[in-house]
């Protein structure tokens, strides 16, 4: 279950996504099979070569992409999602969610 997430934040995501950017999208988030944590970040680009590239920097593998929409993405979260966060300089999303 996602929340904390205003329509304007996705729609911007997701015109980035379509145009070939790779864009960040953080918000809080509810899953049983994950009890620590409480937020995601979608890091999605259109081009899945130049998304497995950006995620290969990071040890993400390329069968860990979502592809089942028209917005592929890796979902990063807990210490992994930080650490890139951090290493991105995403300070807004790290201050907003106080990563």
């Amino acid at each position: 279950m996602a929340f904390g997430l205003e329509r304007a934040e996705l729609r911007t995501w997701k015109k980035k996504v379509r145009h070939g950017e790779i864009a960040f999208l953080t918000h809080y988030w509810l899953d049983d099979r994950f009890p620590t944590c409480d937020t995601v970040t979608k890091v999605g680009c259109v081009d899945l070569d130049k998304l497995e590239t950006w995620g290969k920097q990071y040890g993400l593998k390329k069968q860990w992409i979502h592809k089942r929409n028209k917005y592929p993405h890796f979902d990063l979260f807990g210490d992994i999602q930080k650490r890139i966060l951090t290493e991105e300089k995403q300070w807004l999303h790290i201050n907003k969610f106080n990563l």
